[in-house]
């Protein structure tokens, strides 16, 4: 009814079904990254999907927004590689789900999230945070939700390892 509506895909590239990038109609405007599930945050590329005329207003609005060459090449290649893609969802998934099983056995209860990070309800969300600081260990906090965190997917083995030591250690 004349309003827009942005959603925000960072996350989406794990879960594509739940993408609203092929329902795109009048308002709808879907903002993509390669930053989170390609693991190239230093790439800045990103799109956006739209119906023609509020693309063409968002052109009109921001002007030209030029995209580095190599930026585009390595984009390309990354979309590309579907088995990759497959391969890498399956890994998260796994991955997420060996996440899930340290946090629940730390006594945490796990909310939800995306195979890239884990929302967690902790009755004392700033005390493990601080904890975790101290260990070297970086969660997210949220002054909205005080009992929530948020977990990124430790980044292998070793890390997987030492956030149960850093869990352990809280208990």
């Amino acid at each position: 009814r004349g309003g827009l509506l942005v959603v925000d895909e960072a996350f989406v590239d794990c879960t594509p079904d739940l993408s609203l990038a092929s329902k795109v109609r009048p308002g709808l405007l879907v903002l993509r990254s390669f930053g989170k599930f390609f693991g190239l945050a230093g790439l800045r590329l990103g799109f956006a999907i739209g119906d023609p005329d509020l693309i063409r207003l968002l052109r009109t609005a921001i002007g030209p927004w030029p995209v580095g060459g190599p930026a585009l090449v390595i984009g390309r290649q990354a979309l590309l590689d579907q088995s990759w893609i497959v391969a890498a969802r399956r890994h998260l998934v796994m991955e997420a789900q060996a996440l899930d099983a340290l946090l629940n056995s730390a006594n945490l209860s796990v909310l939800g999230g995306t195979p890239l990070f884990r929302l967690v309800n902790a009755s004392r969300a700033w005390a493990l945070y601080e904890h975790l600081g101290q260990q070297g260990i970086l969660v997210r906090p949220f002054a909205s939700a005080p009992r929530w965190l948020r977990f990124g997917l430790p980044p292998g083995s070793k890390a997987m390892m030492r956030l149960k030591a850093a869990l352990d250690i809280w208990q």
